[in-house]
């Protein structure tokens, strides 16, 4: 049977439209389907990355052993200490430094530049740069300590205690500005006749932020955390490029003890079996999160 002229139209439009998705299909592919796949293959099996060394089947045994190393133990406790804090921190700033911006003001744009700088700079210069103001002894912010009072000031990235504060500090400024642009978005799109209402009615600017622009924000404040917590669970150039999992293990997080136990200890499939874990453990906390997405929204 021929097929119509309008027949001929929809599958020459549907050929166009998967002519544009195809090449980034066939990248999704190659560089993260079939890899994920491995990673679940590898995860089973003993290997140590070598073209003359054959796997072995080892079933759940890199599972059980994760279960039994105190390393692993210590850089999943890191990562959740590193997430509770960095991701409220990053979002009350991006949404306090956000309303102030989102106003008409002279040199505005150079301000939001100013903030979402961090966000594009190079992660290798940020995290020289940081290191160089907690040096213990000459470094700019304990000199100022110094100045102030405090004759002890901490040891920071050089301190087993302080390490973690101090990664925690540079993500919150290195990332607040690209949250800080989502939730300028988000503000413009607050009708200003809600604003003008309350003014009528004697709101002041704290009424107004409590009761209108924090309301407003909470689909945009549920994407953040999201967005954030998954970042955090993620995290690893810039603890690699601070403090590379130190002083001792004091920052090493998940990423760093798979990183270590591939590139480092040669044991891909053991390797493998961590990122499963993290994989897992992302995916329940995401679940969580949607799952109480009502509750959060009620609760902000």
């Amino acid at each position: 049977m021929a097929m119509t002229t309008k027949q001929k139209r929809v599958i020459k439009s549907n050929l166009i439209g998967y002519s544009f998705i195809l090449p980034n299909f066939i990248g999704y592919f190659l560089f993260i389907f079939v890899p994920v796949v491995f990673s679940f293959v590898l995860s089973v099996m003993k290997w140590n990355g070598s073209s003359n060394t054959p796997m072995e089947f080892v079933g759940l045994e890199n599972f059980v052993r994760l279960m039994d190393d105190s390393t692993f133990k210590m850089a999943v406790g890191h990562t959740f200490y590193y997430a509770i804090f960095t991701v409220p921190l990053t979002v009350a700033a991006a949404l306090l430094i956000a309303v102030l911006l989102n106003s008409k003001i002279k040199g505005i744009v150079v301000y939001r530049t100013a903030f979402f700088f961090p966000y594009i700079a190079s992660l290798v210069a940020v995290g020289a740069v940081w290191n160089m103001l907690f040096m213990k002894d000459v470094g700019p912010i304990n000199e100022f300590l110094r100045a102030i009072g405090i004759s002890n000031p901490p040891g920071w990235v050089a301190s087993v205690k302080w390490a973690m504060p101090a990664i925690i500090i540079v993500s919150v400024w290195k990332y607040m500005g690209y949250y800080m642009i989502v939730y300028l978005a988000a503000l413009q799109g607050i009708s200003k006749e809600l604003y003008e209402a309350a003014s009528l009615d004697g709101a002041t600017g704290w009424k107004k932020l409590k009761y209108i622009t924090i309301p407003m924000l909470k689909p945009t404040t549920f994407f953040v955390v999201i967005m954030l917590t998954i970042q955090c669970f993620k995290v690893f150039d810039l603890i690699y490029i601070m403090t590379g999992g130190g002083p001792g293990r004091a920052t090493q997080v998940m990423v760093n003890h798979i990183y270590d136990a591939a590139f480092t200890n040669f044991e891909f499939g053991y390797a493998s079996a961590s990122a499963i874990v993290l994989f897992a453990i992302v995916l329940v906390i995401t679940l969580v999160q949607f799952r109480g997405e009502k509750k959060f929204t009620e609760w902000m």
